[in-house]
């Protein structure tokens, strides 16, 4: 056991030793350093990945692709795998296993950045699908444990469980029948992959949903911080930063993790079902959880990182941010209270494909930071690429800052 933990523990340093510095006086990111964000991208690359951020930033155009897409993968149309495959796939996908996305993982490790995994199998809710879930993500646990470049696992409830029964347990606290052991199923499959993680300690991201489920899935995750988190942080929950509850529930776990003597794990997200959440609330006649504005969200979110800086000794958090701003308070906060900045507490981390010149920015100037990334075979992983580029083209402004970056370093380059 002694040996297991001392493996471990080199196992779970790997933010740290990736850093190229811990100093606390070393620079701080430059963000507008596309040389940088863009290094080792080819020139042909950037002229493909700029085209098509310009289709995505055409809201219609995304709807009738992501359409035609998957009536195309579920007829099995010629070459339409291997369309996709060359475009948003590769754009934002590591692979079709965890073996063919060893290529990016390394990639992404020579410029001092860790990888998330995460196994984009979404839009099933079968129990053969459940298990199927399982079994890979215990396989992702495995690849972890052994590739010294990836640090954490990430999980969406919703994949190891049926929606409905998530938003009937939200509604009624004491389930019976039917739902009762489907309820007691989910905790079995959810604790096999959090005591799987504990014992290789790898750490798991559990992923933030609808607001009329999340009260399930945080019930869900306080139960396996509880088991698992009692030493170090393994079980992170996720908080949408865009509600108006999700500041003073973090302040509240933290208190109650400190109460029952276990370490709180807080990745922070801005939201990613706003227009989504603000429908329901209409149609239904409740009040909206959203901020009403943007700048709100942002008070909120760059408040919850000056609370997880300031409580980083025992929580452990990922600012999981494509926002410029929550990025560099993070980095200057660590920096004014002359904190080691590869702290392993202290984390970033951005989708891949997405932000580079945050991510690469980060890492050169020594931040634990990592790239989020998917993957799965082509027509297992379309769901989630439809809702990213919907979630993109929600928020046109996020796709523009993207192109703007891309066409700079093109710019540089003399290829523009």
């Amino acid at each position: 056991l002694q040996m297991l933990e001392l493996q471990a523990q080199a196992s779970w340093q790997i933010w740290t030793s990736m850093t190229s510095t811990n100093r606390t006086t070393a620079r701080l990111p430059n963000f507008d350093d596309t040389e940088i964000a863009f290094r080792g991208v080819s020139d042909h690359q950037l002229i493909k990945t700029a085209r098509l951020f310009k289709m995505m930033a055409k809201p219609l155009l995304v709807k009738l692709g992501s359409g035609l897409a998957m009536w195309a993968l579920r007829w099995r149309l010629p070459l339409v795998k291997s369309v996709i495959r060359k475009t948003v796939f590769e754009q934002f996908v590591g692979g079709e296993t965890l073996e063919t996305s060893q290529a990016v993982i390394d990639q992404l490790y020579q410029k001092n950045c860790a990888t998330v995994l995460d196994y984009g199998l979404e839009g099933k809710s079968t129990k053969e699908a459940f298990d199927q879930v399982v079994r890979q993500t215990k396989r992702s646990i495995d690849f972890a444990a052994s590739n010294i470049s990836v640090p954490v696992v990430s999980l969406k409830i919703s994949a190891i469980a049926d929606n409905a029964l998530l938003e009937y347990a939200q509604s009624t606290p004491v389930l019976s029948g039917v739902m009762a052991t489907d309820w007691e199923e989910l905790v079995t499959r959810l604790d096999t992959i959090c005591a799987y993680a504990y014992t290789h300690q790898v750490a798991i991201f559990i992923d933030a949903e609808e607001s009329w489920m999340q009260k399930s899935i945080d019930r869900l995750v306080e139960m396996m911080m509880e088991r698992y988190n009692t030493s170090r942080v393994i079980v992170y929950n996720t908080y949408q930063m865009y509600r108006k509850d999700k500041l003073d529930q973090l302040k509240r776990d933290f208190e109650r993790a400190q109460g029952l003597n276990y370490h709180l794990g807080a990745k922070l997200v801005r939201g990613a079902y706003m227009d989504k959440e603000r429908q329901r609330a209409k149609d239904q006649g409740y009040p909206s959880p959203i901020h009403a504005t943007k700048a709100d969200t942002d008070r909120s979110y760059n408040e919850a990182v000056r609370f997880c800086v300031e409580h980083y000794e025992v929580l452990g958090s990922c600012n999981a941010s494509h926002n410029i701003e929550s990025n560099r308070l993070q980095a200057e906060l660590i920096a004014q209270k002359n904190i080691q900045r590869n702290h392993h507490h202290l984390n970033f981390s951005q989708l891949y494909g997405m932000s580079d010149y945050i991510t690469f920015n980060l890492a050169d100037a020594g931040y634990n930071v990592a790239k989020y990334l998917p993957y799965a075979p082509v027509a297992d992983v379309m769901p989630y690429l439809i809702r990213r580029a919907q979630e993109n083209t929600a928020v046109t402004q996020d796709v523009s800052r993207e192109l703007s970056y891309i066409q700079r370093e093109m710019k540089r380059r003399g290829i523009a």
